[in-house]
């Protein structure tokens, strides 16, 4: 029979000098003489409970000395304020139950290669670093979504499945729809835009995907974006609500996941300086610099990742890239007045090479320029028939962004890699598990 109700470890604060139960994973096991100790995970948060041999009977002590790693178990004991264990807290048990016994559990506490890992990502889910990771990505989704609500922004969820391209056609996934031809969705500014004359300020979060087929540390073939829109706002405005977002959702992380951060040892005396004015450069001042530094990029090409890298050695902040080339950029990005050979949009580039994490720009709300960049790209100008109806009833200045969840994440833990911080990467050769 079950000892329900469970308290949750991370709740044992409330229950100290008490005896309670919890219901929970077995990390790691040691047994020292007539004292056992087993460290168990339930979720909320880790605990060690602490078994002697005296307290026990006979079978309850067998079982505890041949406990496998990650069995679930029942614990009942008394909460013991301790300093020195996980959480601050211990269980001094006396009985233990078993709920599922693991065995042969493939993850043990030993080297393991990435691709044996990423083959198991269903069970490295568990591991310390990866819970810790993770938890700085819910937090950081979540800041995101209050700091939009906060600011007055309206949450539109876009579609997955689309007729129309958003960046480039040669990026894209696409499937049988019903006798049509229909594409995952690269983004969901499109549809952000129409919804802008209805609320203002919108914003949507959620998945993006991009047929690329680039084995980078920073790509992924699915990953998530959060894309605000807002109506009246130039590419200027674009880009200081871009400084806000990134300086809200970094204090969000240090403030809340501190825990996190120092498991993963992360040293934040760079990111606790983040805060607005971010260092700005042209695009062709980047090029410039560029070629001070050895790099043999032409004007009129896109920033390559070891560009991004080297133009963020300079800088402790995030530094904003603005007025690219109209050639390296999408259809929808408006035209420079002051040089029409670029256009009014900017990405942001994150120090310590975790590289581009924002593309932004202002939107093209000229009809008739509109529809030219769009047949000057080849696109199906059928498909944007509602798109361009957008400039057709009511047209006005507007800009957004898209931020990579996964690229910010990896820049605030210090990871090396996207595949980590998302809970089931898809890669090139990865669609499973």
């Amino acid at each position: 029979m079950a000892w329900e109700p469970y308290t949750e470890v991370g709740s044992l604060a409330s229950v100290e000098g008490e005896d309670c139960s919890v219901a929970g994973w077995v990390e790691t096991t040691r047994v020292h003489g007539k004292v056992a100790f087993v460290v168990v995970r339930d979720g909320t948060g880790v605990v060690q409970c602490v078994v002697a041999k005296n307290a026990v009977d006979e079978a309850c002590w067998d079982f505890v000395t041949d406990l496998t790693y990650e069995s679930t178990i029942e614990v009942r004991g008394e909460v013991k304020e301790d300093a020195r264990s996980p959480g601050g807290f211990e269980i001094s048990a006396h009985d233990l139950r078993l709920i599922s016994r693991s065995e042969d559990y493939p993850i043990q506490p030993k080297e393991h290669g990435i691709e044996f890992l990423m083959d198991h990502r269903h069970l490295w889910l568990r591991s310390g670093a990866q819970r810790a990771v993770l938890g700085v990505r819910a937090e950081v989704m979540q800041a995101a979504q209050d700091f939009f609500y906060r600011e007055g922004f309206t949450r539109i969820d876009t579609p997955i499945l689309t007729g129309s391209i958003g960046e480039s056609a040669g990026t894209l996934f696409s499937t049988e729809y019903f006798g049509e031809t229909a594409y995952l969705a690269q983004t969901g500014q499109l549809y952000l835009e129409a919804a802008c004359p209805a609320f203002r300020k919108v914003f949507c979060l959620g998945p993006t995907f991009r047929a690329e087929k680039s084995k980078t540390r920073r790509h992924l073939t699915e990953f998530w974006m959060l894309e605000p829109e807002v109506a009246f706002a130039d590419s200027e405005e674009n880009m200081r609500l871009q400084e806000r977002v990134v300086s809200y959702l970094i204090e969000r992380a240090l403030d809340r996941c501190s825990d996190e951060l120092e498991l993963l040892e992360r040293d934040v005396t760079l990111l606790s300086g983040v805060k607005p004015p971010f260092p700005r450069l042209s695009y062709t001042q980047a090029v410039e610099l560029l070629a001070e530094k050895g790099s043999d990029i032409e004007w009129g090409q896109d920033l390559r990742g070891s560009d991004e890298t080297l133009l963020a050695e300079d800088f402790d902040l995030p530094v904003m890239v603005h007025d690219y080339p109209r050639e390296a950029k999408a259809f929808y990005m408006k035209e420079n007045p002051d040089d029409p050979r670029t256009v009014l949009c900017n990405d942001m580039i994150a120090p310590e090479g975790y590289g581009e994490i924002i593309g932004g720009s202002q939107r093209e709300d000229d009809l008739e320029r509109l529809r030219a960049r769009i047949r000057e790209q080849g696109l199906p100008e059928e498909s944007y028939a509602w798109y361009l109806d957008l400039r057709r009833y009511g047209s006005f200045v507007h800009s957004g962004f898209g931020l990579g969840i996964e690229r910010t994440v990896a820049w605030i833990t210090g990871r090396t890699h996207v595949r980590e911080l998302i809970p089931f990467p898809r890669l090139m050769k990865r669609l499973t598990p």
